[in-house]
C-alpha cells in the first residue's frame, strides 16, 4: 500500500513504518499493551487485512479469513475484531466507504487523513499533524471537544488520473 508521510512538524518523533512480520509483531505488542489477547483468530484477521492493497470491508476480510481457515467465518465476528483493532490503533476505519486498513505504525497515535480514490478505491493515508491540528483547534473554538479527527478527501489518485 502506498503511504505518503508528510511531516510538517519537527519534534523528535521518529516514525517507524512496519511491514510484514515486523508489522505483525508491532500490532501484537500494541494489542497486548491495551490489555487484549493476540488470539489465533485475531492474527488471522490481521493477516487478511494487511494483504489488501485498498480498504477492505468486513465482508472482504470474512471471505479471506474463511478461505485461509477452511471454514465459514461470519462477518459479525470480523466486525468485533476490527472494532477492537481500531480501538487499539492496529487498524483505521475509512468511514465514507465503511472499510478498514491496517495501520503501518500501530505504536504511534496520529490524526488521520485519507485520500480516497473514487475510481479504484485505493486509500492513501497521510500524516499531517499541522493540518489535523488546525481542524482540532477550529472545533475547539466552536466549543467542540474533538477526539482524533479523521479527514477523508475523495478524488482521483495519480495512477487513475494518468490512465
Amino acid at each position: 500500500m502506498a503511504h505518503a508521510h508528510n511531516h510538517a512538524h519537527s519534534d523528535a518523533h521518529s516514525h517507524v513504518l512496519h511491514e510484514g512480520a515486523e508489522l505483525k509483531a508491532a500490532a501484537r505488542d500494541a494489542l497486548e499493551k491495551s490489555g487484549q489477547q493476540w488470539t489465533a483468530m485475531r492474527a488471522a484477521v490481521f493477516d487478511a487485512l494487511v494483504q489488501f492493497d485498498r480498504p477492505a470491508s468486513a465482508y472482504d476480510i470474512a471471505e479471506a479469513v474463511s478461505k485461509a481457515e477452511g471454514r465459514r467465518i461470519a462477518a459479525n465476528s470480523i466486525y468485533r475484531i476490527l472494532d477492537l483493532f481500531v480501538g487499539s490503533n492496529l487498524a483505521r476505519r475509512v468511514e465514507s466507504v465503511n472499510a478498514y486498513v491496517a495501520n503501518a505504525h500501530p505504536d504511534c497515535m496520529h490524526d488521520c487523513i485519507f485520500l480516497v480514490c473514487d475510481t479504484c478505491g485505493q486509500a492513501t493515508h497521510i500524516d499531517d499533524d499541522s493540518l489535523s491540528g488546525n481542524v482540532r483547534r477550529a472545533a475547539e473554538k466552536a466549543g467542540f471537544a474533538a477526539a482524533r479527527p479523521i479527514i477523508e478527501v475523495h478524488g482521483t489518485c495519480a495512477d487513475c488520473a494518468g490512465a
